[in-house]
């Protein structure tokens, strides 16, 4: 006898507002929950001993199905007092399970063959089996890397585009032997894909994945909600549809259905019981109307899910929506893509509800009133938030100061009340206004702001741990877009938000879901005068000031922005340096590292002729630094990595240094002479900024580690010249005792949908050499290696690749974009 596991606990937070009233298995799939399709799909395989496991709202669920007698199965429920996790859960209905069980989600649409997966797991005598399936774009599933044999090799819980190395992902569901839940504690949360199976590969238990074709839908969003609901309607995934009394090419109308004979139905479509749709009524096609719902005369419905009980009034219009249960729409109306009308609401007459607009249950939307923000706490909604610095935008484009605020309102919901925010911004009158709305949002969830005036973003770092601050946030204007704006968020010791923290303010983002305080529960906003000159000490505290004064260094600056003369010259002036002025003084201004690079090859020639010891060209925000030595030779990305880690790996503590995987392998050779360690990173700036901050690091770098020198190009220019003085050495002598460099990168363009096959094919593809799966594909040849690297923002590979010469590390790059190319093709 087979058993299985439905888990059904999840609260739907992502659905919102769908689920506000439902636990999300509840929600409807063609008139039913769509749990039920679950139930049905174990019972066509002969699975009929079911056990639910509940969290949310579980009575909704046990008063649908009681025993299970009506729907031909046994049923037996499990609830969770506190949640427990995935693995968890079933760990709670361990006197359930007397034999192999199949554990399946209730809240997914499928219509894999269970049969075949539970012969696949007793032919190959495995413990647990995960049923996998290939996707195109994988990014927020379980990525599973299996033999052969179909025994799992490798999981990535949830990979970035540089870890997508298979298309091939974990559904949640799993055939198991009891036998496993002896590994799992007792009333502890603790999840499959995170703990159990990660554990069960290192001892090398039989683990195994069968890759299984069909439907299935993880419906985790509405565009997924509706995407299953088209599947279904085309008859792409193999399920009964009931309620339908009649079915006519495509069209599906059930009991006591009123179709005038002038409405227009275009399939497919699917009509509940007891509905009435008026004459001139256009529905369809990919419309699924809810039982007891009414549609009046010359209204236009188009793909769109419409629940139970619905009105939807003269001329109305509806497009690509979801409508929920008793919900009236009047005359004339429109709701378009995207949105969604909750519970019982009401859209009076000639209103409209833009796309993307969520309406909370029980919200009346007035006449003609043009709805484009979420109906939640009045607040504006705004698209699109993290990308690869922060959250940017076009201002009062899409960044406004009421999106800035709710932000703020977010971020402040996350770190909690009464802890302590620092704030700042950079010169712009732009910048300063955002940060001023982002304030405003802290202290209406009960935030302490600390107003730091105007800082570059290195100085809002150190002052954030100076402050002690549970964290900070700093609006910039865009190093790269001069249009655009960023707004950095960090943790409290200087370090940019991890990717984990980032999503959870995606999700309360998107759903509006946050908490205002009272008249007197909000918080304060305090200046906080004297950042700059703070973090200007503590960098004179870390140089060694007399032995820098000795050398009277010439150096040419270039220093666009505001925030820069008010540190660049001081801190120069206070270490002996002479300021060089260049033929065109500092009077630029530049936007991205292309810029940067064409004045800093202006300034070379003058370094070289003027007797410089160096020039330096840093960006507005002061992150950002390109370097110039003696001789005029302008030292690219890679040198300038290799510099550093020359430089740190002769100084700290001990020779530890922290690099890139794009970074050039001479860093090793650097580190044998001195057997010291390299610890190679992923090319995220969040994950190499976290890499650079773990303790033990910052313990064998000393006090002038990588962690205050990584995107501060003022302290990473001190570095060099504390290290030049200390030494005795000129820039040009370190430069030139670096071992020669053949480096190369290029790009060529990959839709999303073939990124993940272009990696697992990579990979296979690979199979006789060396590979390095840190952060993309990386393969090493005899005479180099290449970096495949997916670009995280864009339909775009990037491959890095380095060789005993320019020239092979060329046909090198050229061999695997010629790689690429062929595979995204299929």
């Amino acid at each position: 006898m087979v058993q299985s596991i439905i888990m059904a606990g999840g609260e739907g937070s992502r659905l919102r507002p769908l689920t506000c009233n439902r636990p999300k298995p509840m929600v409807p799939m063609l008139n039913r929950p769509v749990i039920e399709y679950a139930v049905e799909l174990l019972k066509r395989h002969g699975i009929k001993e079911i056990g639910v496991t509940l969290q949310y709202m579980p009575q909704e669920i046990q008063n649908y199905f009681g025993d299970g007698s009506g729907f031909g199965v046994n049923m037996e429920y499990f609830i969770e007092n506190t949640p427990l996790g995935t693995a968890g859960s079933v760990k709670n209905a361990q006197e359930f399970l007397k034999d192999t069980f199949v554990v399946v989600s209730g809240d997914a649409l499928t219509d894999f063959d269970l049969t075949e997966a539970i012969r696949f797991h007793r032919d190959k005598g495995a413990i647990a089996t995960l049923v996998l399936t290939p996707v195109e774009i994988p990014l927020e599933y379980g990525v599973v890397i299996t033999e052969d044999s179909g025994s799992i090799r490798q999981f990535l819980e949830k990979p970035g585009w540089g870890e997508v190395f298979s298309d091939t992902v974990n559904t949640g569901i799993y055939i198991l032997e009891p036998e496993v839940l002896k590994y799992i504690p007792e009333n502890t949360q603790f999840d499959f894909s995170k703990d159990l199976f990660p554990y069960l590969l290192r001892e090398n238990m039989p683990l195994f994945g069968v890759s299984l074709r069909g439907y299935w839908c993880d419906i985790g969003n509405l565009k997924q909600y509706q995407e299953a609901h088209f599947a279904a309607m085309e008859g792409r995934v193999n399920i009964e549809v009931k309620s339908a009394a009649s079915t006519e090419n495509g069209i599906y109308t059930g009991d006591n259905c009123r179709i005038d004979p002038g409405a227009i139905i275009n399939a497919p479509v699917f009509i509940g019981d007891n509905c009435h749709i008026g004459p001139g009524a256009e529905v369809g096609p990919y419309v699924v109307v809810g039982s007891g719902c009414r549609v009046d005369n010359n209204a236009s419905i188009k793909r769109t899910i419409v629940w139970n009980g619905s009105y939807i009034g003269n001329q109305a219009e509806i497009r690509g929506a979801v409508i929920c249960d008793k919900v009236v729409i009047k005359d004339r109306a429109a709701v378009f893509e995207g949105a969604v009308i909750g519970e019982e609401s009401i859209i009076e007459e000639n209103a409209r509800i833009k796309p993307n607009t969520n309406i909370w249950p029980h919200k009346l939307v007035e006449r003609s009133m043009v709805v484009d923000s979420h109906f939640v706490w009045g607040t504006k909604a705004c698209r699109n938030l993290f990308g690869s610095d922060g959250v940017s935008g076009k201002i009062n484009i899409n960044l406004t100061a009421e999106c800035a605020a709710k932000l703020g309102a977010v971020y402040g919901t996350v770190t909690g009340p009464g802890e302590t925010v620092l704030v700042s911004s950079d010169y712009h009158r732009s910048t300063k206004m955002i940060k001023n709305a982002i304030i405003a949002g802290l202290m209406s969830v009960g935030i302490m702001a600390a107003d730091g005036g105007t800082l570059v973003t290195p100085v809002h770092r150190h002052a954030v741990r100076a402050l002690a601050a549970k964290g900070g946030i700093h609006v910039k204007s865009s190093f790269t877009n001069s249009d655009t704006i960023n707004i950095n968020l960090f943790t409290g010791n200087g370090a940019m938000i991890s990717r984990d923290v980032e999503r959870k303010i995606e999700n309360l983002f998107e759903r509006d879901d946050f908490q205002r305080k009272t008249k007197e529960q909000v918080g304060t906003a305090t200046y906080m005068p004297g950042l700059t000159e703070s973090y200007v000490r503590s960098l004179l505290d870390m140089v060694g000031r007399d032995e820098i004064r000795k050398k009277q260094y010439r150096i040419a600056a270039i220093m666009p922005g505001e925030g820069l003369h008010s540190i660049v010259p001081y801190v120069f002036n206070e270490l002996g340096c002479e300021l060089v002025e260049t033929f065109e003084g500092n009077s630029y201004e530049y936007t991205g590292f292309e810029e940067m690079k064409a004045v800093a090859e202006k300034i070379a020639a003058e370094a070289a002729e003027s007797g410089l010891d160096m020039g330096v060209i840093f960006d507005s925000n002061a992150e950002h630094v390109i370097l110039i030595d003696g001789t005029g030779q302008i030292l690219d990305d890679n040198l300038f990595t290799a510099l550093m880690s020359a430089v740190i790996l002769d100084s700290s503590r001990e020779p530890v240094v922290a690099v890139p995987v794009t970074g050039s392998r001479v860093v090793e050779t650097m580190a044998e002479t001195k057997n010291g360690t390299v610890i190679r990173t992923k090319t995220s700036p969040v994950v190499f900024m976290h890499e650079t901050m773990k303790p033990e690091l910052v313990a064998a770098q000393g006090n002038f580690s990588q962690s205050v020198i990584t995107f501060d190009a003022i302290s990473t220019v001190l570095r060099i010249m504390d290290y030049m003085a200390g030494r005795d050495i000129t820039l040009a002598e370190i430069v030139s005792s670096i071992p020669e460099i053949n480096m190369i990168r290029k790009e060529t363009d990959c839709p999303w949908a073939a990124k993940g096959r272009v990696m697992r094919k990579l990979i296979e593809e690979s199979s006789d050499r060396e590979v390095e799966l840190l952060d993309g594909v990386k393969v090493y040849h005899d005479n180099g290696w290449a970096l495949v690297l997916p670009d995280v923002e864009e339909p775009r590979y990037h491959v890095y690749s380095e060789g005993y010469s320019y020239e092979f590390a060329e046909s090198l790059a050229d061999f695997y974009i010629d790689k690429i190319n062929q595979l995204k093709n299929g």
